[in-house]
């Protein structure tokens, strides 16, 4: 059996402002070119498909034409789970019609899959689900022997648990029991495993251990949300998890894997490659991977212009980085008029962000180090005397200075006379 592992699409999703729509549909062309030469008999889409729970229209249209392609009519399997960023009743609405292409989409954590209860070998040319319950299901799959055992867990909060922990425990109290009723649940559900079927679990969580990026919207408080690697079934052959954007291997008895999103959706992930995930199984055996990178999504890079905007304008006449989103660091000595700065933007259409620097001078600024040390050394009569002619660009009066020095010595003299009396 080959799996295709994917997850963390984010339909809808911009990048400060910037649509994303061109290349969120070219992954989505990217991928289905990889199920057909790679001959993928399952594709799991681990969570966040949407990147709100209220996405653009064209993003519903986007996810729903990659479901039809992917399933090739039923040929392939296709398994869709909720993340954070989803509205379970969004993913699971289209769940009636889908089931009969071989594709199970699954909104809240306990819900169960829609099984094909009539001759299922009038199904055999099609991916069905011949059997299943809350947060489980087992898929025959067209031109393979064996079938799929998969827990399906979308995104398992407190709330879409339907379940209350605690009303009165400490966050580390609340991590603690969060991973003991993981664990707990993950071993009810792995009782569906068979040796002679491929096991897989599937889930939108935080594992600990994994690498975040500041695009990932925090689903845990205090780290309430989060499962250790150990909670997963060692029956499972492959584990294939959503969230982080970072792909990442968290552990290998089972093998715990994000695959990461397919898009670079903040400046933190600048440099990442993006991919999805190949799994061979077959049961009783090691399954096999292979990070399949993809190149549909623009890379994000990041400048550090020290020497103003005539570098800038170097490097895009030599065309560095062409083709990437850019966030720009600009440094200068000085206020840059608003018709420059305009001139700069209009530079490039693919400045996302353009954050100026203000640097001083190295030999300003040892000057005024230098002018520091000297006022450290003067008296406060000295200090106001220059503050004033830098002021008013005239000498105080003498009235004034004796004024100032009667402020500044009033009190201590007022304890000395109270002392005395």
């Amino acid at each position: 059996m080959r799996i295709l592992h994917t997850a963390d699409w984010h339909f809808g999703r911009t990048l400060e402002g910037r649509e994303r729509r061109q290349e969120q549909a070219a992954f989505v062309d990217e991928l289905c070119v990889i199920a057909d030469e790679r001959s993928v008999d399952l594709v799991l889409i681990a969570g966040d498909v949407y990147d709100s729970v209220n996405p653009p229209a064209w993003a519903e249209e986007l996810f729903y034409e990659a479901l039809e392609r992917l399933s090739k009519g039923g040929q392939r399997g296709v398994i869709a789970i909720a993340g954070n960023h989803d509205q379970p009743e969004r993913i699971r609405a289209a769940a009636p019609l889908a089931h009969k292409q071989g594709i199970v989409l699954l909104g809240l954590p306990k819900e169960a899959p829609i099984v094909d209860q009539d001759d299922h070998e009038r199904h055999a040319e099609r991916a069905h689900v011949v059997a299943g319950g809350p947060s489980w299901l087992e898929m025959a799959l067209p031109g393979v022997d064996h079938h799929a055992v998969v827990i399906a867990m979308p995104y398992p909060s407190e709330a879409r648990l339907k379940e209350l922990l605690s009303e009165s425990f400490t966050a580390e109290q609340m991590q603690q029991a969060f991973s003991e009723r993981m664990e707990a649940l993950l071993a009810e559900l792995a009782k569906a495993f068979r040796p002679d079927t491929v096991n897989l679990v599937m889930s939108h969580l935080f594992v600990m251990g994994g690498a975040e990026s500041e695009s990932e919207r925090p689903i845990q408080i205090g780290g309430t949300s989060v499962v250790p690697p150990a909670a997963f079934p060692k029956q499972a052959d492959y584990v294939a998890l959503g969230h982080l954007h970072r792909p990442q291997k968290l552990s290998e008895t089972p093998l715990v894997r994000y695959s990461g999103s397919p898009l670079a959706y903040s400046f933190s992930e600048a440099g990442q490659s993006k991919a999805v995930v190949l799994v061979d199984a077959v049961p009783g055996q090691p399954v096999q991977e292979e990070l399949i990178y993809l190149s549909s999504g623009r890379p994000l890079t990041r400048w550090k212009a020290t020497e103003g905007i005539a570098q800038v304008e170097r490097w895009l006449a030599e065309g560095r980085d062409a083709g990437s989103w850019i966030d720009l660091e600009l440094h200068v000595s000085d206020v840059i008029d608003p018709a420059e700065f305009q001139r700069l933007r209009k530079l490039s259409d693919d400045f996302v962000k353009i954050q100026r620097v203000l640097v001083k001078p190295e030999r300003e600024s040892e000057e005024e180090q230098a002018q520091q040390e000297e006022l450290g050394g003067l008296q406060p009569e000295q200090l106001f005397r220059r503050f004033y002619e830098r002021k008013r660009g005239v000498q105080p009066d003498p009235q004034i200075v004796e004024l100032f020095s009667r402020l500044m010595a009033g009190p201590q003299e007022e304890t000395q006379e109270s002392e005395a009396r």
